[in-house]
């Protein structure tokens, strides 16, 4: 009977792994990442081979895995989202195969994959990402290759907070492997540093496959940010506002948020990576919500600040509006060729003036003590995605445009201004002649943010047992 049984978890498992259905049809397809793995060949130097690994998984709480989050720069190249995989780029043909990739990926197992979910294993990475040349994990350490004889071998920082299972082909196994093979006995920063050149310069510039997730990410964000302007009011905790925009992501297909969100209503709204989103009530103070999703690896990021009462203090409106201005001016200059690090430098000038001007600052210096970060950063696979952050602007480029002013309680100022945060943060696509935003179908304007404000949403409509 134990034989049958485990016969019968067999057959199912196996010929229920390809036949999954209702699945999304846009994702990403196997020749999107074929030609990232050429685009990336092409930028690699004579003789030489990359090597790029799975991440590890991570513990929950005790023999609970966090949701699994591939590795960006493996889904980027490859497709495959599961880990203890290794996949080698060569620059030139190898073997009497004359092969130029290899792919090492997860075992199918079919016990494992009745409690935790399909595996594609080699057949599946085959037929679904295209690859030629496919083995186990296991197979790596007898795999026959020289890592000696090339002149370079490309790699990232390699994680060493590794759990190590009992089958030896785990991704420490991989690693340890690799390691030996390449008589690697530290992590040397030199291949790191072309590894992130490489990458940096293939991942700043999206591909038109990826800037149409990146429309849908980024507008389904919109959508949400939009519903909670609607539904919020003085008595909505911010654990339910982070809970409209799960709810709405979802809804529209995205897998997760590209970040944890923040959502932080007035002193919290003044803390940059507000994370517990935890109080009962917003009263009549600002709502700082910080949210964006993830759809299939891509992530949205947009910052809208909405008084949770429906209508800006004139000090509050006073900081939104001068928030507003900086964005404004910084939106300007977002054109092909104009300097990266020039769109904080404006943005800095902007509330820099306007600071001292409503008497909050005296010394331009001190503007650091109300505006602590930067402006702008890349956005794509990884939320603060790859990028040449010292380059120019290029056209296709996607990054964010989020000014902000916090002013914490006891803050060297009027009192009146203590415990208004407030940030502004669109997606900005670099267009041949000048720039797109992504996140414009939720308003900006202060006029504009309280007349959706005044507006009903399904969710105020909704009504749940007490308990």
């Amino acid at each position: 009977m134990k034989q049958f049984l485990l016969l019968f978890v067999f057959i199912i498992s196996f010929s229920g792994i390809h036949s999954q259905e209702n699945l999304p049809t846009d994702f990403l397809s196997k020749e999107f990442h074929k030609g990232r793995r050429e685009a990336f060949r092409n930028l690699m130097p004579a003789n030489s081979v990359a090597v790029v690994f799975s991440y590890p998984e991570r513990v929950f709480s005790k023999d609970i895995n966090y949701t699994y989050h591939a590795n960006p720069d493996l889904y980027y190249l490859t497709g495959y989202k599961e880990p203890d995989a290794v996949l080698l780029l060569f620059k030139e043909p190898q073997g009497d195969e004359k092969y130029t990739e290899v792919l090492f990926v997860r075992e199918r197992n079919a016990a494992q994959e009745t409690w935790t979910g399909r595996r594609l294993g080699v057949e599946g990475a085959k037929s679904k990402l295209g690859f030629t040349t496919v083995y186990n994990g296991k197979d790596f350490n007898t795999f026959v290759i020289d890592f000696k004889k090339f002149d370079k071998i490309i790699y990232d920082k390699i994680p060493t907070d590794l759990g190590k299972n009992k089958t030896g082909f785990d991704l420490f196994g991989l690693i340890e492997s690799f390691k030996s093979k390449a008589s690697i006995k530290t992590d040397d920063e030199a291949p790191v540093m072309l590894f992130n050149t490489i990458t940096n310069s293939l991942r700043e510039i999206k591909t038109p496959e990826e800037i149409d997730l990146m429309r849908k990410s980024v507008k389904l964000s919109c959508i949400a940010h939009n519903e909670v302007m609607k539904a919020v009011g003085p008595d909505m905790s911010e654990n339910e506002a982070d809970g409209i925009h799960r709810y709405i992501h979802r809804h529209y297909g995205a897998e997760d948020e590209g970040y944890p969100p923040i959502v932080g209503a007035g002193a919290n709204g003044c803390i940059l990576h507000y994370g517990e989103n935890n109080a009962t009530k917003m009263d009549n103070q600002l709502l700082l919500m910080d949210v964006g999703s993830e759809y299939h690896g891509y992530s949205a990021d947009v910052t809208r600040t909405v008084p949770a009462n429906g209508k800006f203090s004139e000090e509050q409106k006073a900081i939104y509006h001068l928030v507003y201005e900086a964005q404004e001016e910084v939106f300007k200059i977002c054109k092909v060729g104009t300097p990266f690090q020039d769109l904080n430098k404006k943005a800095r000038e902007v509330i820099t003036t306007g600071l001292i001007k409503l008497g909050i600052i005296t010394d331009p210096k001190d503007v650091k003590i109300y505006y602590p970060h930067s402006c702008s950063h890349f956005l794509g696979l990884d939320v603060h995605d790859k990028g040449n952050y010292m380059s120019t602007l290029k056209e296709n480029m996607i990054f964010t445009v989020e000014p902000g002013i916090y002013i914490p309680a006891n803050s060297k100022c009027d009192k009146k201004w203590w415990n208004i945060g407030v940030r502004i943060e669109d997606d900005i696509l670099i267009t041949k002649n000048s720039y797109e935003n992504l996140s414009a179908e939720s308003p900006r304007k202060w006029q504009d943010v309280e007349a959706l404000a005044k507006q009903k949403s399904t969710f105020n409509e909704m009504k749940f047992p007490k308990i």
